[in-house]
């Protein structure tokens, strides 16, 4: 990225946007943020893991944000309790969403009953569908289907292609990217494998504000009543959500991970990428569950588990060191095997004597 010069500011300035403290040069000018590596001058960069201070005196950033630890440097330092937290508020400040002047396209399609706010913006390609409602400062983006008697709260922003099913809710200042597909089906059918008799999906998904949902992940409608989402939940890309999950309050859930239907996560519950949850069970608040672990029954909060199927993470990794001397061991049964079989004989021998 070029240095923007109109966009430069102080470095007392980004401090005190930060609440931070800045030691050194307090009217250095700072235009960009970069990696440690590639920053130069008029750039800010950022040490969030201990690891890398020893690049401190080795960048030639203009400034680097850093922990309360770090006391002095040759460096200009801005001083933050978490640089890392502090990076996410800087970024916003040099590089602020650009939003156009669209407003309603006259290329949208709008079904008669809507109700779209003045100051949503509704670019061309979007479908809105019969009596849905859509608040001011939301953003559909191009290709954007909205369903009928879809509610889509203040400041939410979808991106290019998100469909969005009937009668679903989205919250405020929601963002689902590319993709994402909020109330198709759920996997219902009865008599399975036989007549696969398809069961009416007639719920819907619920998604409370400051919810973030990566590219091309689904969330099913419930069969009954809602597959809930929960406030400040931040899902990753390419993530199955199945119908009748609730999800709680400020929970992670990384890539590639599918949860089946009616199974119900805790608040803040972390989940590793491409792990596995069947249906109908119940993962406690403050979770943390491995990458690629397999979930089969109920999790008790406050835990970290591990593998497939799951076990408490100390244990899995007392059970991955022994993997490797399997073949080890494997040997020293059969040698152990033989030298009692071979006792056993002696001691027939030596009874048959006496």
């Amino acid at each position: 990225m070029e240095n923007m010069k109109k966009t430069g500011r102080q470095l007392r300035e980004v401090a005190k946007f930060l609440g931070g403290t800045v030691i050194g040069e307090e009217t250095v000018t700072i235009y960009n943020i970069r990696g440690i590596d590639e920053a130069g001058e008029g750039d800010l960069t950022f040490i969030a893991n201990p690891r890398y201070k020893n690049k401190l005196e080795e960048t030639a950033a203009s400034a680097v944000l850093v922990s309360p630890d770090v006391k002095e440097s040759s460096r200009n330092l801005v001083v933050v309790e978490n640089p890392y937290l502090a990076l996410a508020k800087a970024l916003t400040l040099f590089y602020p969403e650009e939003r156009d002047s669209v407003k309603v396209s006259e290329d949208a399609y709008i079904s008669e009953g809507a109700e779209i706010a003045e100051d949503a913006t509704v670019y061309p390609g979007v479908y809105v569908g019969r009596n849905a409602r859509i608040e001011r400062g939301v953003i559909l983006y191009p290709g954007v289907f909205i369903g009928n008697h879809v509610m889509i709260d203040e400041n939410s922003i979808l991106y290019p292609n998100v469909t969005v099913y009937r009668r679903c809710r989205i919250g405020k200042r929601v963002i689902l990217h590319a993709g994402v597909v909020v109330g198709s089906d759920g996997f219902g059918f009865a008599n399975p494998g036989k007549d696969n008799l398809k069961v009416p999906q007639v719920g819907i998904v619920e998604i409370d504000d400051d919810v973030e949902i990566g590219a091309n992940t689904t969330i099913d409608r419930g069969s009954l009543g809602k597959t809930w989402i929960k406030k400040g939940t931040k899902i990753d890309n390419l993530v199955q959500i199945a119908h009748n999950v609730v999800i709680g309050e400020n929970s992670i859930v990384v890539a590639q991970v599918g949860i089946s239907g009616s199974s119900r996560l805790g608040k803040s519950v972390i989940i590793g990428g491409q792990a596995g949850l069947v249906g109908h069970i119940e993962v406690g608040d403050n979770v943390m569950v491995a990458a690629q672990s397999g979930v089969h029954d109920d999790v008790g909060p406050n835990q970290i588990i591990s593998g497939s199927p799951h076990m408490s993470h100390r244990k899995w990794l007392r059970t991955q060191a022994c993997i490797s001397k399997l073949p080890e061991m494997r040997n020293t049964l059969k040698s152990l095997s033989k030298k009692i079989e071979e006792l056993e004989e002696k001691i027939k021998i030596i009874e048959s004597q006496a």
